[in-house]
């Protein structure tokens, strides 16, 4: 391919980005899907020979394009969450009932679907089966933009989604924090593959991979977007306060120097970032800082999804797909159909609705249940597990996800709309019938 045709190729596509949200608006149609079809068309091209994408050969790109990706987008989700977690508030804590209820039920459900499927009807060996699990399981922070809540707001306006909509505040709360925990089941895959017996390594993994390093993780991203907000909102020094400047790189440095201080203690980074973002939107939450940071953020993780869709639809069309087989495809159709779904509404066995935030009904459990989108974190976990170990599968799991991601995204994607408009048209109703009995009864009260 010539130097003059991929500035072409890559200006016509920044170009669809940035027009497509606002064409799609009214359809039943999502970015992503437009993304990946244009991907895929471009890899029919007569020269797509040439530039192929092998996710083997391309494995370390791969695994950092998307690292990256996941990152910029953590970082998005945590500022865009309007509700505190206050770690000594036990109400904060039940607010944030349903993210728990996924995270403790759904996702050890849906690692264990998958792995089962694949290594005990479909004969997939354990450990490649268990890495396929680990990673189809979170919900991605990339792709699930349609159902999860749009950004910080302030006092005063009156689209307060996350608020308001349980579900978009349910899906983005998990998909904030299920990227950082499925990295123990990335480790209880990569030690399967190796050598020794379960009873020499089993306890270390639940001591370290499953507890310590969430802890540290969590910790890490804790103090630097603690010191980071202290010093950008409440320094002594004016040149510090960047708040009052209104420079928005901070939430790049954010995101950045959270991973790495909790990867070199040894956490997790995934989770130390989304950690950092709340705790630097818990400063000050009316500043219009807030807005600034998440701009910027949203904007670099356009173009990073850009490039991860369109290149994932240009290896669809150019060999992505060669070792998929029946499996591999039962794999992706029971995982969005059938795995997700189910363990997503398990989680609320015993879930009660209330007047208060936690509240949902069973046809909203269902709405959280079902849209559990695959994207950006799937392939990452992939490339970063398949550098660290050898798995014979390794091919066949790429084909696996690479399908899974594409049916979550057409699934998903064509569905988005029209449900969550659904479901905002039954809470504007409910919100009325509740102001109107409010109302009535100040009106008695007053009488």
């Amino acid at each position: 391919m010539s130097p003059e045709l991929v500035y072409v190729l890559l200006g016509g596509a920044l170009l669809l980005a940035a027009v497509l949200p606002q064409v799609l608006h009214r359809w039943a149609l999502s970015a992503p899907i437009v993304l990946v079809a244009v991907g895929m068309l471009v890899g029919l091209l007569p020269f797509s020979d040439e530039v192929a994408i092998d996710p083997v050969e391309l494995r370390p790109v791969i695994e950092h394009v998307t690292e990256v990706t996941v990152l910029v987008a953590l970082m998005g989700v945590g500022l865009a969450i309007d509700r505190p977690l206050r770690w000594r508030v036990r109400a904060s804590w039940r607010s944030w009932s349903p993210a728990w209820r996924l995270l403790a039920v759904g996702m050890p459900l849906t690692v264990a679907g998958v792995a089962l499927l694949a290594w005990g009807a479909l004969g997939v060996a354990l450990p490649a089966a268990v890495l396929l699990g680990a990673a189809l399981a979170p919900t991605d922070p990339v792709l699930a933009s349609d159902v999860q809540v749009g950004g910080p707001t302030l006092e005063g306006d009156v689209d307060e989604i996350d608020e308001e909509d349980e579900v978009r505040f349910a899906l983005t709360s998990e998909a904030g924090l299920n990227d950082g925990l499925a990295f123990p089941a990335v480790y209880l895959a990569l030690l399967l593959a190796g050598a020794g017996t379960i009873g020499e390594w089993f306890p270390g993994w639940l001591a370290w991979d499953v507890v310590g390093k969430v802890a540290i993780g969590v910790a890490a991203g804790a103090v630097v977007g603690w010191g980071l907000a202290k010093v950008a909102f409440r320094s002594p020094a004016r040149s510090l306060r960047l708040a009052e400047t209104g420079e928005p790189l901070l939430a790049i440095a954010a995101f950045l120097l959270a991973y790495g201080v909790s990867e070199v203690v040894g956490g997790y980074g995934f989770l130390a970032v989304f950690t950092c973002a709340l705790v630097v939107r818990s400063f000050e939450r009316d500043s219009d800082y807030h807005r600034h940071m998440h701009d910027v953020i949203h904007r670099l993780e356009t173009l990073l999804t850009l490039v991860v869709l369109l290149g994932l639809g240009f290896a669809i069309t150019t060999g992505l797909l060669a070792h998929l087989d029946l499996a591999g495809v039962l794999v992706g159709l029971a995982l969005v159909l059938v795995i997700r779904p189910v363990a997503g509404y398990l989680s609320f066995v015993g879930y009660r609705c209330s007047d208060q935030h936690g509240r949902l009904d069973a046809r909203e459990r269902g709405a959280v249940a079902f849209f559990g989108v695959r994207g950006v974190g799937s392939i990452f976990y992939v490339a970063y597990a398949t550098g660290q170990a050898g798995f014979t599968e390794e091919r066949w799991l790429w084909s696996t996800v690479g399908f899974t991601i594409a049916l979550s995204v057409l699934v998903h994607g064509v569905l988005a709309t029209p449900v969550m408009r659904l479901l905002d048209r039954r809470r504007g109703n409910r919100n009325d019938e509740r102001r109107a009995a409010r109302d009535g009864g100040t009106e008695q009260a007053r009488a």
